[in-house]
């Protein structure tokens, strides 16, 4: 055998989520129950495919007649609907000629464009909310950015921190780019109030900083519409700006990585200059991105009676995760004699800190085969009518 090249690699330290899965599945207790998992899910607890979503791909089925490469940038018309949906289509007509957007593999992929193009063109410095979704630094860090956290969350009294938050931003040194969750903050289910963004967006303009939206849950807060609102009131005030939207959980297309990164510059020909050297850095990283998902979601947005359809979906699983929400702290608060889970009653989004510790998840896991990440977050969706009484007579009993 000749020189061995690989044998000093180590194993490295398994994600949070998806390691927490592959050891729910292994688990052999035929009750077992996945709170962790970061998917939507229905009644039955499965992650369904979108009638507007099989429509679409029974249309493209029939008529398309290629599988050639898109463009560097993407589907033209995929950005093109996607971008009136997140700036709205007033905004869009007006004024998007000065965004440059990119599709992206997810919006993971997305937030790596925008990191790398970052590090490269604008400065290293990024700060991201604590808590925040796990992944957020890894994919900065590996951009070869330099990564500080801003306080946003108190786990000892479940509660937002706005005023240490503010704080901290102000402190920043002008220049900084922030990470922002423009709903559904992931994973506290805690997002600010309009009057707090409206002084975080006076904060930004006075103080030079950069903000960078990470928008993956449209339609999961509060509506399509109303969700999109911070990033319109951002835009609509002449603010220079990256926006990272995931289409997996509003369009229910997980596996197909379908996103896209957009950058709002001051002018159209800067806009094209950004455009030239984001398509270089998806050149040189992946060439060009996939197809199919993309055009599912573009034929959608491109035809009112899909729209509608999906609209409706969206709404009707919004719904879904609001009521759950509304019975599981109800049976907390009903059940429980050593803590008050009202906290949880104005959370949006599928996710939320239940406020146990890790002792408490260990005990959950070992004892009564419910999973959640140690930090205790869990995803309200993977809630069901079935097992909702079980997860909270659990909780009920490890926390004793």
């Amino acid at each position: 055998m000749g020189k061995l090249f690989f044998h000093h690699v180590t194993p490295a330290v398994q994600d949070a989520i998806f390691g927490l899965t592959v050891v729910f599945d292994a688990d052999q207790r035929p009750d077992k129950i996945n709170l962790g998992v970061g998917q939507y899910r229905n009644d039955e607890l499965m992650t369904p495919v979108l009638e507007s979503v099989k429509l679409a791909e029974t249309f493209l089925l029939r008529e398309e007649e290629s599988k050639e490469y898109l463009p560097i940038a993407g589907d033209p018309v995929f950005l093109n609907r996607v971008g009136a949906l997140v700036f709205g289509e007033f905004f869009w007509a007006a004024e998007g000629k000065r965004v440059s957007g990119v599709q992206g593999l997810g919006g993971t992929g997305a937030l790596r464009i925008g990191g790398d193009f970052l590090k490269a063109e604008v400065g290293e410095r990024i700060a991201i909310s604590d808590p925040t979704w796990p992944n957020h630094r890894g994919v900065f860090a590996s951009c070869g950015m330099k990564v500080e956290t801003y306080p946003y969350y108190d786990i000892r009294t479940n509660t937002q921190t706005f005023d240490r938050m503010f704080q901290y931003l102000k402190n920043l040194t002008p220049g900084s780019i922030v990470v922002l969750h423009a709903c559904c903050h992931n994973p506290t289910g805690v997002d600010l109030s309009l009057d707090q963004w409206k002084q975080l967006l006076k904060l930004f303009k006075e103080n030079g900083l950069l903000p960078f939206f990470d928008f993956a849950y449209q339609g999961f807060g509060s509506s399509i519409e109303e969700d999109a609102k911070i990033v319109r009131l951002f835009a609509a005030d002449g603010m220079e700006m990256l926006v990272a939207c995931s289409q997996s959980k509003n369009f229910g297309l997980y596996s197909e990585r379908v996103g896209a990164l957009y950058v709002v510059t001051e002018s159209e020909k800067t806009a094209q200059a950004v455009l030239s050297k984001l398509k270089t850095i998806v050149r040189t990283n992946y060439s060009n991105p996939p197809r199919h998902g993309a055009a599912i979601v573009a034929h959608i947005l491109s035809t009112p009676v899909l729209k509608k359809m999906w609209e409706q979906e969206v709404n009707i699983m919004n719904a879904r995760i609001e009521k759950l929400r509304h019975d599981f702290v109800e049976a907390l608060v009903s059940r429980s004699r050593k803590r008050n889970y009202m906290f949880l009653s104005d959370r949006v989004g599928m996710f939320c800190f239940t406020g146990l510790n890790p002792e408490e998840v260990e005990r959950l896991r070992e004892e009564f085969a419910i999973y959640m990440p140690l930090d205790g977050r869990i995803n309200i969706a993977g809630l069901s009518n079935e097992n909702l009484s079980t997860v909270v007579g659990a909780m009920i009993e490890v926390t004793l």
